[in-house]
């Protein structure tokens, strides 16, 4: 009903039939698709995309409620060769939007860098993903340095919620012991040859962006770093794509996505993320060779700078 009233009172439409997309509201008028993502919108412009390639539109109109959510699909709509407005909701009324820019670099305080050698000396992998400093093994966040009043704190878990009960359970145990805990726990069942396991399921993108940190030739590059993602990941349960970037085989720069699944939102995100990495590098999009779905490389083919997709064959969990 809200995008059936917010098209028909901006075109002096009547009539607007409504048709099925997953988060939110679709539907075509005059050739163009117009769609309103509901909830978090950072992640919609890609089944947008997908969705008006289906319908065979002309152009895209997307609506988005939150201001700060539509800058951000803006900029990234900018990234396409085909014509995508997106459009602020007022009311009743459609406000154009224009491109958010990439939110500045952020550095972890002294304090928290402090923290790094207990991270490293337990054997657990460090990234730093938008001013905070993670412990991950095989991709999978456990540890987390917290801004404290007084500096920093090491929290252990996977996510929040998971820091917070271990630390109610187990608050009076040593940093050291805790961490060492948590590892031996998720080592267990995040293997290849683990059997099902929540913790084996949770953020298969970072445990493939780990494969690629250790095997950088596995996606045609010499070395890889890990790499913040164009937009803050709230929950370890939050699914998108995992960054890395570094140089290819012939010194170039590159920059890294890496997706597992269906994700239709992956070229939007990567070219993001080349955009606030390095926007003269190459782009690679790195799947299990059972997701090359074709419409991702159909989206990937409206980049203004072109992305290659690379696949892995076989079990790319396995090392």
């Amino acid at each position: 009903m809200k995008a059936r009233a917010l098209v028909a009172d901006h075109l002096g439409a009547g009539e607007i039939a409504l048709a099925p997309f997953p988060g939110g509201a679709a539907t075509m008028v005059d050739g163009g698709a117009w769609v309103l993502l509901d909830g978090d919108a950072r992640r919609g412009l890609g089944g947008a995309i997908a969705w008006s390639l289906r319908a065979d539109a002309a152009r895209l109109d997307v609506m988005v409620d939150d201001p700060a959510h539509a800058g951000v699909l803006a900029r990234r709509a900018a990234a396409f060769t085909c014509p995508i407005t997106v459009w602020g909701v007022d009311g009743r009324s459609l406000v154009a939007v224009d491109p958010a820019p990439i939110a500045p670099s952020v550095e972890p305080s002294d304090a928290a860098l402090a923290l790094v050698d207990v991270l490293e000396r337990a054997g657990v992998d460090v990234s730093i993903e938008h001013g905070e400093i993670r412990g991950e093994l095989r991709g999978l966040e456990l540890a987390r340095v917290v801004a404290t009043d007084d500096g920093a704190r090491l929290e252990v878990g996977v996510g929040r919620h998971d820091r917070e009960a271990f630390t109610m359970v187990h608050g009076d145990l040593p940093t050291d012991a805790a961490l060492r805990s948590v590892i031996e726990s998720v080592e267990a069942v995040r293997r290849a040859d683990a059997e099902a396991h929540p913790l084996r399921r949770l953020a298969p993108e970072g445990w493939l962006r780990w494969r690629l940190l250790g095997d950088p030739a596995l996606a045609g590059a010499r070395s890889l770093a890990p790499a913040a993602p164009p937009v803050e990941r709230d929950s370890v349960k939050d699914s998108g794509a995992s960054i890395a970037c570094g140089i290819d085989l012939e010194d170039r720069p590159v920059v890294v996505a890496c997706s597992v699944g269906i994700d239709l939102d992956v070229v939007p995100t990567a070219a993001d993320a080349r955009l606030a990495i390095d926007p003269a590098a190459r782009l690679l999009i790195v799947l299990p060779e059972r997701d090359d779905h074709p419409m991702t490389r159909r989206i990937a083919s409206l980049l203004r700078a072109p992305a290659e997709i690379v696949t892995i064959p076989g079990d790319w969990r396995a090392a």
